[in-house]
């Protein structure tokens, strides 16, 4: 069979077969428990976030792991949202996003929040003008995915991101900016400086499905969106 579905979801490879066969096999303890097998989990969970915190060249500290591109989407859109609600509940995405982020917006708007969707062009991009355009005080997250999982038109986040900072900083705001990175994630280089929020999955680049990930930037606070048990910081 020649597999031609790799934008859908990758074979893990096989050293990250071997990998998590002897983790669930041998270290399988309870990385919150204090006990030999609890902390030896503990430890794989912390060498691995000091792994992909080398990829993303940020702290360790601004990771959190998760079950998947949708929760880590979906974390950062209703945490961001939710902790602004008082003052802020505008929020900023496109027509093209992944189903992921476009169901979470649209739930949204039943708690009273102002959804705007930028349009894209020929090729599938959105515009960084019509962005600036749309932006206002009363804005709480940008929401824009770093390449379609359709049409794998690169959108141009880094632009989009500065114009957020550049607007914050001009009108004393602080809008949040997030970035859908699955598809992208070890096939394009992004810059964090201005990212506040990024989702990331494994199932995309020859890891296992059900592990995801989200960059949060030190100092960014949002709210959490799964409660109980206390894991990845509360978050």
């Amino acid at each position: 069979m020649i597999y031609l579905d790799n934008s859908a979801t990758t074979r893990p490879f096989d050293e990250v077969v071997e990998a998590m066969r002897g983790i669930e096999s041998e270290i399988y303890g309870n990385p919150s428990s204090l006990h030999r097998m609890g902390l030896n989990a503990e430890k794989k969970i912390k060498e691995a976030r000091e792994k992909l915190a080398g990829t993303l060249s940020c702290k360790p500290s601004e990771l959190y792991f998760t079950s998947g591109g949708t929760e880590s989407d979906n974390t950062a859109i209703f945490g961001a949202a939710f902790s602004a609600r008082r003052s802020s509940k505008k929020i900023i995405s496109t027509e093209v996003e992944h189903p992921a982020v476009l169901e979470a917006l649209e739930r949204l708007k039943a708690f009273g929040y102002t959804v705007t969707l930028l349009p894209v062009d020929d090729i599938g991009r959105v515009s960084a003008r019509d962005l600036e355009e749309a932006l206002s005080e009363d804005t709480a997250l940008v929401s824009v995915m770093a390449v379609n999982n359709e049409t794998g038109a690169i959108m141009p986040v880094e632009e989009i991101a500065a114009r957020v900072a550049e607007y914050n900083r001009a009108h004393g705001c602080r809008i949040l900016m997030h970035s859908d990175m699955v598809q992208g994630f070890c096939k394009i280089s992004l810059d964090l400086k201005n990212i506040d929020l990024l989702s990331l999955a494994a199932h995309k680049i020859h890891g296992p499905k059900g592990v995801g990930a989200l960059y949060k930037k030190e100092g960014v606070n949002i709210s959490p969106f799964v409660y109980g048990g206390g894991q990845e910081s509360g978050l």
